[in-house]
């Protein structure tokens, strides 16, 4: 699958994580100009380090001056954000009752501000060119009910909502807006819950396929999302949780 005209450049957010590399790495492979941003540490040093030729910008995407910033100079590198690729977020399992005030602002800003940052950000450049993309990732914990979600499910619901609106709002500008719902997927912000045997099964059970998901797999889909086969889709909210969302499948013996 090539890149094409409309999108061929393309700014992902969270560009060392373990989601935004592995996108990263199909678009640069299926001939996209890639730049990305995220939070200064060691997996972004390595991927500065993996591909020097990409230009790659520290932001901290909670902190809206910085986000303006970082789509400053991507798009004076690229010349263009033909897409954007939202892939920040983080893992927050507690119930309410033991969510502070502290951890509830914290979900809020990494999960629901960062986008919204983002998202304006992008359109003052995509609403020029008349088109564009904009792709965040939500979350199983929107689409149905699950114990101690309650602080990320809310920020995730927050995406569905303003993922809808931005397709609405902007479809007048060629501008298409959609997220991936993802189940768990094993990625360093979810080592934790799957670095034991056991919380590793427990977590393979949820899903009715039998495992848990892998950022090669997301990003084949997020990249594809970015194609021409997907010029037709718009305000979509895609789960990929491996059936958790959908099936209640028949207890395994």
């Amino acid at each position: 699958m090539q890149a094409n005209e409309t999108f061929k450049s393309v700014l992902i957010g969270g560009i060392g994580g373990g989601i935004g590399n592995e996108i990263a790495r199909k678009a640069l492979g299926a001939g996209y100009s890639v730049a990305g941003f995220g939070r200064e540490g060691s997996s972004l040093a390595r991927f500065r380090d993996e591909f020097p030729d990409v230009p790659v910008f520290t932001v901290d995407a909670t902190n809206a001056a910085e986000v303006k910033e970082g789509f400053s100079l991507a798009s004076e590198a690229m010349g263009s954000i033909g897409a954007y690729v939202h892939a920040i977020g983080s893992v927050f399992l507690r119930p309410a009752h033991l969510t502070s005030d502290v951890d509830w602002h914290s979900v809020l800003a990494i999960n629901l501000h960062s986008a919204f940052y983002a998202s304006r950000e992008a359109l003052k450049v995509m609403r020029k060119q008349k088109y564009g993309h904009l792709l965040f990732f939500s979350s199983v914990a929107s689409q149905i009910g699950l114990s101690n979600h309650e602080a990320i499910a809310a920020a995730k619901g927050g995406i569905d909502g303003l993922v809808k609106s931005l397709a609405a709002s902007y479809a007048p500008f060629g501008i298409r807006a959609n997220a991936i719902a993802l189940g768990l997927v094993e990625t360093p912000s979810t080592a934790e819950l799957v670095s034991s045997d056991a919380g590793r099964a427990i977590s393979q059970r949820m899903h009715p396929v039998g495992d848990i998901g892998n950022p090669a797999s997301v990003a084949s889909l997020a990249t594809w999302m970015l194609s021409d086969d997907a010029q037709w889709m718009t305000g979509e909210i895609w789960p990929f949780d491996g059936g958790m969302s959908r099936v209640l499948p028949k207890p395994r013996a």
